[in-house]
């Protein structure tokens, strides 16, 4: 069966990996004033965060118009793609996913398979890469997800945000009531929930501080892993390079040999964190893994 596969850009893959494994990339919107950027082709998230400090309006993100995608899914069918299998950034904190299901159910003639990551960044793009090599060794759509299921059964991350402004502002925190209000020094710890959903689940007072919880949960929660010889981990940063660096030399002292991925968060992602959001986050590593069968 002939198989397209399609992602968005918060799946932050650079142009080789989409190249090489013939993955379309569908850009986010974000939406600055008037103005839209999209993510991927004319925007950054250091530009993004120099526009803030410049007093441009708070940003906002969009989903990709259902125009382009039908767009896309007719050009690829008319190539004689067979199934398209879409991957997406976490439902819970964008309805694209959704949208998808619905023109699923709409327009049978795609043999669509939107999937949800419940991640976003690199998380996600090593979910779509493990679905690129699966298609390559010719498995079918249903094979893939299932497999999917279990590679997405193995990611976890915590994350800290220097402030929750963003955050709320952006509706993107399902349990913000609680954590809003609290002094200025109070530092959210989150994760995403089952449901892709970002939630807070401690308040720690510093940054400093609230990294260094981040780090010892990472050390308790890997240590109980089954697959744990086959991490990959990751740092991701937003506009701050300096402690990301800082917390990969905590990785490799604490987990020597293991593959580690420093990457900014992607501008639309950025956009709701905010600026000095820093997470650590790990997954078993799919080079370690036999997707051919």
């Amino acid at each position: 069966m002939k198989i397209a596969l399609v992602t968005d850009s918060t799946s932050v893959l650079t142009e080789q990996e989409a190249k090489e494994n013939n993955i379309n990339i569908v850009p986010i919107p974000v939406i600055i004033g008037d103005k839209e950027y999209m993510e991927g082709i004319n925007i950054t998230s250091t530009q993004l965060f120099e526009m803030q400090r410049q007093g441009a309006a708070f940003p906002k993100t969009s989903q990709p118009s259902m125009g382009e995608m039908i767009e896309l899914f007719n050009k690829l069918h008319s190539e004689d793609y067979e199934a398209i299998i879409v991957i997406t950034l976490s439902s819970g904190i964008s309805g694209f996913y959704q949208n998808l299901v619905n023109m699923k159910h709409n327009n049978p003639e795609y043999n669509l398979y939107p999937y949800d990551s419940k991640m976003t960044v690199r998380l996600q793009g090593y979910l779509v890469l493990a679905a690129a090599k699966m298609i390559k060794s010719g498995m079918e759509p249903e094979v893939i997800l299932k497999k999917l299921d279990e590679i997405r059964k193995t990611i976890d991350e915590f994350f800290v945000v220097d402030d929750l402004k963003n955050l709320s502002r952006g509706g993107r925190l399902s349990n913000a009531g609680a954590f809003i209000g609290t002094m200025l020094q109070i530092k959210p710890l989150l994760t995403f929930n089952e449901d892709g959903k970002i939630v807070a689940f401690d308040k720690i007072r510093s940054l400093k501080r609230a990294v260094s919880k981040v780090e010892k949960l990472t050390l308790e929660k890997t240590a109980q892993l089954s697959y744990k010889d086959k991490l990959r981990l990751f740092v991701f940063h937003s506009n701050d390079l300096k402690q990301a660096e800082e917390i990969k030399e905590f990785i490799n002292t604490n987990f020597p040999g293991k593959p580690v991925d420093v990457a900014e968060f992607s501008p639309v992602i950025a956009t709701h964190l905010g600026e000095k959001s820093i997470a650590i986050a790990w997954m078993i590593d799919i080079e370690k893994l036999d997707l051919t069968k």
